[in-house]
C-alpha cells in the first residue's frame, strides 16, 4: 500500500457514503439539541482526564475498552467546544493507543480479545475505530497524518481479516457486515460489498414478535447497531424494518426505572437481573426516533436519558457517534406519552407482560424444551416478577423434591379467556432388565440419558421397559385485575412431595409478616406478608406452613456439580406438599 493512499485518507472519507448519507440529515440552528451535545462534550472530556491520569505506556491491556479510548481521544480533540480541541497531548495518546493496538493485530489482521484471532472480536473494534478515523481524517492537520496512516493500516489489515474469517453466533455475521460495511465508506472495494451480501443472502431471523434468534437485549442492541450501519452505509434500507420490529418489542420489556425484562432470553442476561440497561438501546432508539419521526421512540429515548445510568453508559463514551452520524445531534421529534396501561402477551417467546400504573408484572413460559443448560437456549426458572414502583419482586420460582427434578420449567405458555396458564408434567419410571436379545456379557452397556432426562449412565435406558411410573402435574394461573395479580397454584399425582414456592425481592427493601430462621431465609407461613422499599409497598400472601428445609432447589441439572442458581435479594419461601392447592394474591 503506498503511503499516499493513507494521507489522502481525509478526501475520500469526505466523499464516502457516510458523509453522503448524512448529508439530507445536516443539523443547523434550531434543530440542535445543544443541551445534549453539551452534555456529551462535557462528559467525554471527563473521560479523557481519566485516560490521560492511567494511560502511562506500561498501563496499557488490549482489550475492546482501547478502541473506546482512542475514539474518545479523537472526539475531544476534533471537536471544537471541547477543553482539549487540538492539544497536543491527545495527539501523543493517540499515537501510543494506536501503535499499542497495531502491535496486537496478529499477520491475519485478527486481534485476540476474548477469543483467539477473532473476526468478530475484531468486527467489534473497528465499529469503534471506522467512527474515530472518519472523524479525525476531516481535520487535516499535518500533525494527525501520521496517526490517520497508521489507523488506516490498522483498519485495512482488519478488513482482510473479515474478507475471509468465520463467525460463531447468529450476531457475528451482522457485526462483520457492519465492520465491512464502515471499511468500504472509507476504503471503498467490491470485495467488501460482495462479503456483506454473502453474509446477508443468509437471511435475517427477527419473528412476529420482533425478536431475533437470541431473545436478549445485549444482542438486540448489537444487532440493531449494525442493521443501521449497514442499511445507511450500503442502502440496505430494508433492515432498517428488523430494527423497527426489535425496537418495538423493548417498548414493553423496559421497565421505568430503566431495568429491561429477561426471563425469554437465551443468552447469558437470562439468570443476571438485568439492571437498568435500556441504555443499550439508546443510540439506537435515537436514531430511528429521529430517522422515522417515530413518537413512541422519542419517547423511550427520552425515558433513557433521563436514567441515572445514562450519565456513566451513554454520556461518557458516544459524543464520537454523534460527530460521526450527525441525524443524531437534531432534536428529536414531539414525544408520545408512554403506555400507561397494557397487557401484552408474547407468543413467540411465551412472555406475557402487563402494567397498570405503577405496578407491573410478568409471566414466562417460554423454555426451550427439552432443557439443557447451554448458552443459546432458554432455561430459566423465573416465571414471575411483580413490581410496584420502588418496590421490586425480581422473581418468583417453584421447586419439588420429585426425584431431584427441582426447578418447575412450564412447557409453554396458553391463554384461556382472561386467564393465562403454565403447565408442566413431569414422569419419572423406574427400570426394567434388558430383554435378551439387548444383553451384553461383558455389561458394557450404552452411556445414555435416562428417559426423564435426569441423569446419564451406561444402562442404554432407551431399550429397557419402564415401570412404577411416577407422575407430578403443576398447574399455575395467572388472572390480573387492575394492578393486583392472582396466581393460583395446582399440583398433583404423586403424593407427600415436597414444594418450594421461592420469592426473591430487591435488596435494600423491608419485609413484614414473614418468619426469619435461623439460616437467614424468610418464610410465609400464615397470613399476608409484605415488602417495603422507600414509599412503595408489595403486599403477598397467604402463606401456607410446611417445613423449614431449603436445599437443592436447582436439582440434579446444578447440584450434582454443586452449582447454585441463587442471586442477591430477600428470599422469602412459602412449602407445602402435594396434593397442592394454594392462590396467591400480589398488590
Amino acid at each position: 500500500m503506498k503511503r499516499g493512499r493513507f494521507i489522502r485518507i481525509g478526501s475520500m472519507a469526505a466523499a464516502s457514503p457516510l458523509i453522503a448519507h448524512a448529508t439530507p440529515f445536516a443539523v443547523t440552528g434550531n434543530n440542535v439539541d445543544d443541551a445534549l451535545l453539551n452534555r456529551l462534550i462535557i462528559a467525554n472530556d471527563h473521560e479523557v482526564k481519566k485516560i490521560l491520569a492511567k494511560a502511562a505506556q506500561g498501563n496499557l491491556i488490549f482489550s475492546r475498552n482501547l478502541a473506546h479510548e482512542i475514539a474518545t481521544l479523537v472526539a475531544s480533540f476534533c471537536n471544537k467546544q471541547s477543553e482539549y480541541h487540538h492539544q497536543s497531548v491527545l495527539l501523543d495518546q493517540l499515537a501510543l493507543h494506536i501503535n499499542f493496538m497495531s502491535n496486537a493485530q496478529s499477520e491475519d489482521g485478527t486481534v485476540n480479545a476474548g477469543n483467539i484471532e477473532s473476526p468478530p472480536d475484531t468486527a467489534f473494534l473497528i465499529e469503534i475505530l471506522c467512527p474515530a478515523l472518519l472523524v479525525l481524517s476531516k481535520e487535516n492537520l499535518p500533525d494527525t497524518k501520521p496517526l490517520i496512516a497508521t489507523l488506516s493500516r490498522f483498519i485495512l489489515k482488519a478488513g482482510n481479516g473479515l474478507l475471509t474469517g468465520g463467525v460463531h453466533t447468529p450476531n457475528h455475521r451482522w457485526v462483520v457486515c457492519s465492520a465491512l460495511a464502515q471499511i468500504n465508506s472509507l476504503f471503498p472495494d467490491s470485495r467488501y460489498v460482495s462479503r456483506i451480501d454473502a453474509w446477508l443472502a443468509e437471511g435475517v431471523y427477527c419473528d412476529s414478535d420482533g425478536h431475533y434468534s437470541e431473545r436478549s437485549a445485549i444482542y438486540s442492541a448489537v444487532e440493531n447497531s449494525a442493521f443501521i450501519n449497514i442499511a445507511r452505509l450500503t442502502k440496505n434500507d430494508h433492515l432498517l424494518q428488523y430494527v423497527r420490529s426489535n425496537l418495538s418489542l423493548y417498548l414493553y420489556y423496559i421497565e421505568p426505572n430503566g431495568d429491561v425484562v429477561t426471563n425469554d432470553s437465551r443468552r447469558q442476561d437470562q439468570f443476571l437481573q438485568f439492571t437498568k440497561k435500556a441504555t443499550l438501546l439508546y443510540l439506537q432508539y435515537r436514531y430511528m426516533a429521529i430517522h422515522d419521526n417515530h413518537a413512541e421512540f422519542a419517547s423511550m429515548t427520552k425515558l433513557i436519558e433521563s436514567l441515572n445510568a445514562f450519565e456513566v453508559d451513554i454520556l461518557g463514551r458516544s459524543l464520537i457517534y454523534f460527530m460521526e452520524v450527525e441525524s443524531l445531534s437534531r432534536k428529536l421529534p414531539v414525544p408520545a406519552k408512554p403506555p400507561f396501561s397494557f397487557e401484552k402477551l408474547f407468543s413467540t417467546s411465551g412472555l406475557l407482560r402487563i402494567r397498570h400504573g405503577k405496578t407491573s408484572a410478568t409471566f414466562f413460559g417460554g423454555n426451550d424444551w427439552p432443557i439443557i443448560i447451554a448458552s443459546g437456549r432458554s432455561n430459566s426458572p423465573d416465571f414471575f416478577s411483580f413490581r410496584k414502583g420502588d418496590a421490586i419482586l425480581k422473581y418468583m420460582r417453584l421447586s419439588t423434591t420429585f426425584f431431584n427434578t427441582g426447578y418447575f420449567y412450564s412447557q409453554g405458555l396458553k391463554k384461556e379467556g382472561h386467564q393465562y396458564i403454565l403447565h408442566q408434567k413431569q414422569e419419572a419410571p423406574y427400570y426394567q432388565p434388558l430383554n435378551s436379545e439387548s444383553i451384553n456379557a461383558e455389561g458394557d452397556y450404552k452411556l445414555s440419558p435416562s428417559t426423564d432426562n435426569r441423569f446419564w449412565s451406561k444402562m442404554d435406558f432407551q431399550k429397557r421397559p419402564v415401570s412404577n411410573v411416577k407422575v407430578l402435574s403443576t398447574t399455575i394461573t395467572l388472572t390480573h385485575h387492575a394492578g393486583t395479580v392472582e396466581l393460583d397454584f395446582a399440583i398433583e399425582g404423586t403424593a407427600g412431595v415436597s414444594i418450594t414456592i421461592e420469592m426473591c425481592f430487591e435488596t435494600g427493601g423491608k419485609l413484614m409478616g414473614v418468619h426469619t430462621s435461623d439460616s437467614g431465609n424468610h418464610f410465609l407461613e400464615n397470613g399476608e406478608g409484605s415488602y417495603l422499599f422507600k414509599e412503595d409497598k408489595i403486599t403477598f400472601g397467604p402463606g401456607n406452613a410446611g417445613s423449614r428445609t431449603i436445599n437443592n432447589l436447582e436439582g440434579e441439572r446444578y447440584s450434582t456439580h454443586f452449582g447454585t442458581l441463587k442471586t442477591d435479594g430477600a428470599h422469602v419461601f412459602i412449602k407445602g406438599k402435594t396434593p397442592f392447592k394454594h392462590k396467591l394474591i400480589f398488590s
